[in-house]
């Protein structure tokens, strides 16, 4: 319930900065390419493919959309890490990694 209150809170044009049509644009752009670095990522710290199905294991705390508009209200108002935290019921380490991986 929190989650998705803070998604529509920060997909607004007041606090992202751009209008939900264009998010949308965005984020079609962005979440192939993004999926596939985190695939890599993962990939390459196990040092070999997938051992388990795929969809098995631990599941993201924010999920691309989530990240985009952290960074986005962080970026536009310079929210603290602790109150986006907050707001998208996270730990802080979360908010920062998501961050850092976005710009």
């Amino acid at each position: 319930m929190k989650l998705t209150w803070a998604r529509a809170t920060c997909s607004s044009p007041a606090l992202s900065g751009v209008s939900r049509a264009h998010l949308g644009e965005l984020f079609a752009e962005l979440a192939s390419a993004w999926e596939a670095a985190r695939q890599s990522a993962l990939r390459e710290t196990r040092g070999a493919e997938r051992g388990r199905a795929e969809g098995a294991g631990r599941k993201p705390k924010l999920v691309i959309l989530d990240r985009l508009l952290v960074a986005l209200v962080h970026l536009r108002h310079q929210l603290p890490h602790m109150v986006l935290a907050e707001l998208f019921d996270v730990h802080r380490s979360i908010v920062s990694a998501a961050i850092r991986q976005s710009r």
